[in-house]
């Protein structure tokens, strides 16, 4: 197997793919040298540039899936996991 895949469960020798973010998502969830706000406030960047791609994406005449809806799916997660609450929504908020 290559560095870029992780073996899946649903079938033997299945390989996804790893996207960039996905793994740095989990490079901040681990890194020890991070407090919890320092780990919350990366997630935050993550994701806002996430929303900023997929609405970018949606503009687009291209295909409906844009994958960028599991991307925020691991963030969120993500922050999830660390304990982060949902930042309060404002008029510029999508």
């Amino acid at each position: 197997m290559g560095i870029h895949g992780v073996v899946t469960g649903d079938q033997p020798g299945a390989v996804a793919m790893a996207t960039f973010r996905e793994m740095r998502v989990h490079e901040i969830v681990e890194d020890g040298s991070l407090s919890t706000e320092q780990k919350i406030a990366e997630l935050r960047d993550i994701e806002s540039e996430a929303r900023g791609l997929q609405r970018a994406a949606s503009e687009s005449p291209m295909g409906d899936d844009d994958g960028w809806q599991d991307e925020l799916r691991q963030v969120r997660f993500a922050l999830e996991k660390l304990g982060a609450k949902e930042p309060r929504k404002g008029a510029a908020t999508l």
